[in-house]
């Protein structure tokens, strides 16, 4: 399975008031794993940057002006994500940025259009996903990382590619799977600078070894006890279905 873990960093909130994008950041997972594969792109927007957005992401009207635009990206951009699943925080935001770029690419172009994204990819919304999990909570990507004791205490502006990494670690610590990286043997770093920060990943080998604590004598009498009282009163008991079906398994 190919997911595309995406972001992206906006010259304001509506692409329908001509706002546009200024910055993507990608990460690649395939069947629960970091590759190490990334996408990074700034942009320049051929508008001005909101304010505003200057002061959450950082990116200034003069760090995009040399930046290709849009119409010279998009090829690639596309061949990156075109048939993976998207996993996107807030993901209607994004996409409907992506969408827009991709119309306007089409009216100038007069070519078939590559969009909507939806046709041609999956779209994972971690936002939805959170706030099913973890009801009248905060779930913005902050709250995510304390929640998920994720580091993200190098994320002083909003970065694409930094924030794709960062989501990914979240995404799979909140269905449950570790974060695990695909790198050359000697490697440790997977990433580029994005908006003036780096992010380190650590391989499998850094993590702490798991500890098997395997029940005392005393413990393994008591559930014994335990299971006998639940049959007792149920007259059948799911923990032995298991058990059988872990020993057919083991035969």
């Amino acid at each position: 399975m190919r997911q595309i873990v995406l972001d992206t960093e906006t010259t304001g909130i509506d692409p329908r008031e001509g706002h546009r994008l200024v910055e993507i950041g990608a990460v690649e997972v395939v069947n629960r794993r970091l590759t190490g594969r990334h996408y990074h792109q700034y942009i320049n927007p051929e508008r001005n940057i909101d304010a505003e957005a200057v002061g959450i992401h950082g990116i200034t009207n003069e760090r995009v002006a040399d930046e290709p635009v849009f119409a010279e990206i998009a090829d690639a951009f596309w061949a990156f994500i075109q048939g993976a699943e998207l996993v996107i925080h807030n993901a209607a935001f994004d996409v409907g940025f992506i969408d827009h770029e991709f119309e306007l690419l089409q009216a100038k172009r007069g070519e078939p259009r590559l969009g909507p994204v939806a046709e041609h990819c999956g779209i994972l919304d971690t936002l939805k996903l959170a706030r099913d999990r973890h009801p009248g909570q905060r779930n913005n990507l902050d709250a995510l990382c304390k929640r998920y004791e994720i580091d993200n205490g190098h994320r002083v502006l909003h970065g694409a590619l930094l924030d794709a990494e960062i989501l990914a670690d979240v995404y799979l610590a909140m269905t449950g799977g570790q974060t695990a990286l695909v790198l050359d043997a000697d490697s440790v770093e997977a990433s580029e600078s994005g908006a003036g920060t780096t992010r380190i990943r650590r391989l499998n080998n850094d993590r702490p070894r798991l500890v098997v604590a395997r029940p005392s004598e005393a413990e393994w009498a008591a559930h014994e006890a335990k299971l006998a009282s639940i049959r007792d009163k149920a007259g059948q008991c799911c923990w032995d279905a298991l058990n059988d079906a872990g020993r057919l398994g083991g035969e």
